[in-house]
């Protein structure tokens, strides 16, 4: 039997972000990604641009809902110092970088800049300024954040990355029985009770098969879609602009 989706407010979501049950929360999800290995999925998802980039230009990265900014700061640390450099647009609801963390991506060659911004707003932001848009980004990627969007609003979502991007990648829950069964058992790892409840709602608004390829706009330019489960409980999706393919900017 399948598991319908259904997308529902998760706690973490509702709490200010010095609430000190957030902050456990967000120290229970460093760690569940690490028993997850989201950081070599997402690393080998950056793998292509890092390693074979044929331009001096800094690489230009978007993450959306990048939270804390700690995931994508251990898989930069997968690829040593970026001597072209890297400039990173960080884009939250909330300003949860810390300057630490700032710090250590400017060890790697990586600049960041911090952007306070609603997704939603930023998909009305952007779709207004479609037929104008300069600002590009080399890949734009996303971990555990698709999941909190209704098909509509994915479906508004790639619309706007579709235009702003050669590449997209997203790493999510992956909906499925093993999945909730894993996020019941969550408490084992010490999480709190935010934690423990935002994991349930998590799988249960995941995705499986071939659910968010088929919510990507079809007309325009050719894309190479491709989507498939990775590590334990992962879900993953990519998105490669067809004739950028051969070119790693």
């Amino acid at each position: 039997m399948t598991l319908p989706r259904i997308v529902a407010a998760e706690t973490l979501d509702t709490l200010d972000a010095a609430d000190p049950a957030a902050r456990r929360s967000r120290r229970d999800l460093q760690r569940l990604h690490k028993v997850m290995a989201t950081a070599t999925i997402v690393g080998r998802a950056f793998a292509p641009l890092m390693n074979s980039r044929r331009s001096r230009a800094p690489l230009k990265v978007l993450e959306l809902g990048a939270g804390d900014g700690t995931l994508l700061l251990r898989v930069a640390r997968q690829f040593g110092v970026a001597h072209n450099g890297v400039e990173l647009t960080s884009l939250d609801r909330q300003d949860l970088m810390t300057r630490e963390t700032i710090r250590a991506y400017a060890r790697l060659g990586w600049s960041v800049r911090v952007s306070k911004t609603d997704v939603g707003d930023w998909i009305r932001e952007s779709a207004n300024i479609q037929v104008a848009r300069t600002e590009r980004w080399d890949i734009i990627f996303t971990t555990l954040f698709l999941h909190h969007l209704a098909a509509a609003e994915l479906a508004a979502l790639f619309e706007v990355i579709e235009s702003a991007t050669d590449r997209f990648f997203a790493c999510e829950p992956r909906r499925g029985w093993p999945a909730l069964l894993g996020s019941r058992l969550v408490g084992v790892l010490g999480a709190n009770a935010v934690t423990r409840n935002d994991a349930v709602l998590s799988v249960q608004a995941g995705f499986r098969e071939a659910e968010l390829r088929a919510l990507w706009p079809m007309g325009g330019a050719q894309w190479e879609l491709a989507e498939f489960p990775a590590g334990l409980f992962s879900h993953c999706f990519t998105a490669e602009r067809v004739a950028r393919k051969e070119s790693c900017k």
